[in-house]
């Protein structure tokens, strides 16, 4: 068969066994029953587009509908999940395909402004207008040489998460406008991310919760599970650290105090750290980290001017940016932002342009992580009057680095 014998079909509830099973051989993981009933509380169908050869899925895309916090804001937006193409169908362009059928698809229905996805190799989605807009911190702690200090007041709660499930849920919305990088968790999310399935868990026990609580009640939450290890010198456990979410310094510090301190454990590990991690400054060795940066989040502008004008800006901005979108043709020209910290516009415009790049280069900015100035180093953006790089680019960056909890 030929590439063009094989259309693109939007999913049905009834594809999901299909899909799973395509997901599974994709990423090279075992198709595990428990782990599939708990994807299908989430999966949604009409947003999910599959391709057959013969009746079977081969090839398959779909999207989440989440809101994003941005900058200043919450934002709805496609949430880029499950791509996969069959071994035996590699180089027929369906990946390619799909994406622009799922770009164009979101872009018309005009909802959401921005898409963001996690890229399982970072050369494939920059083709598709994606920019890296957000990295990592994975921590490796040795407990003990990290040299934590005592933390005191408050209190602390531990237990399975589904008994805490309402403060938990209570507490993440509550701190999620204030969170670029953080997606909402709406309808069955919670019942989806608190699943805790042995085929997961890599020999570690099950996953708990513990609860800061303070004088206004719960300021923070900390989920992890512990792994034992034993050599003739004593305990080797490993406490694997999956959230840490607090309102307040004193609920940071306790949780971390805690987490770093369970007996017969002498390191942990998080991978989902922030740039500006605060642990970094509350160790003695901040080498005892051991931190390294991967990538997170990569975003794509659907509508840029709806995405410019639903964030803030840190510091004021009034520049005309030529951005050039192959894919999304009408995203293609000059566009005058102005705004700051209250509010944002962002037009067409036929004046002189400041700047110059590539929509993908907008993604990378927008959650306020990448510095417009290295991407400017990088010979990624064109600056056509002197010193708007750097004034934009101060605009562009914002109180927090942006992070992500969950890879979705």
């Amino acid at each position: 068969m030929t590439e063009a014998e094989l259309p693109i079909q939007p999913a049905t509830p009834d594809d999901w066994d299909e899909v799973g099973a395509l997901m599974a051989a994709s990423f090279h993981h075992a198709l595990e029953s428990d782990v599939h009933e708990s994807e299908r509380l989430v999966f949604e169908p009409d947003r999910s587009l599959v391709v057959r050869d013969e009746g079977r899925v081969v090839a398959h895309a779909a999207a989440f509908t989440r809101d994003l916090t941005v900058p200043g804001a919450v934002v709805p937006a496609t949430h880029v999940t499950m791509v996969g193409v069959a071994p035996t169908h590699r180089r027929r362009r369906l990946l390619t395909r799909l994406m622009e059928r799922q770009l164009g698809e979101a872009r018309d229905a005009g909802r959401e402004p921005v898409a963001v996805l996690w890229a399982s190799e970072g050369r494939i989605y920059p083709r598709f207008g994606y920019g890296l807009a957000s990295q990592r911190l994975v921590l490796d702690v040795t407990a003990l040489e990290a040299g934590l200090p005592e933390a005191a007041g408050g209190r602390l709660r531990t237990g399975p998460p589904d008994t805490f499930r309402t403060e938990l849920a209570d507490l993440y919305d509550r701190l999620l406008p204030d969170r670029p990088g953080w997606s909402s968790r709406p309808g069955r999310w919670w019942d989806h991310l608190l699943g805790d399935f042995p085929g997961q868990r890599d020999g570690a026990t099950e996953r708990r919760a513990v609860l800061y609580e303070g004088a206004d009640g719960v300021e923070g939450y900390a989920l992890w599970r512990t792994k034992g290890g034993w050599t003739p010198g004593g305990p080797t456990g490993e406490v694997r650290v999956q959230e840490v979410v607090a309102a307040t310094p004193d609920a940071y510090r306790q949780l971390w105090r805690f987490l770093l301190s369970i007996d017969l454990t002498r390191t942990a590990t998080y991978p989902f750290g922030s740039l500006d991690e605060p642990l970094q400054h509350l160790v003695a060795e901040p080498r005892q980290l051991v931190p390294r940066v991967a990538d997170a989040l990569w975003v794509r502008l659907l509508d840029v001017g709806a995405a410019l004008a639903a964030r803030r800006y840190r510091t004021p901005v009034d520049v005309v940016v030529d951005v050039t979108d192959p894919l999304l043709p009408d995203n293609t020209g000059r566009w005058r932002l102005t705004g700051d910290r209250t509010g944002a516009h962002c037009e067409r415009t036929g004046g002189p342009a400041d700047l110059t790049c590539d929509v993908r280069d907008l993604g990378a900015v927008y959650l306020g992580g990448p510095d417009l100035n290295a991407l400017a180093a990088a010979g990624r953006v064109g600056e056509l009057v002197p010193g708007a790089v750097a004034r934009t680019a101060a605009a562009f960056g914002w109180d927090r680095a942006p992070a992500s909890l969950e890879v979705f």
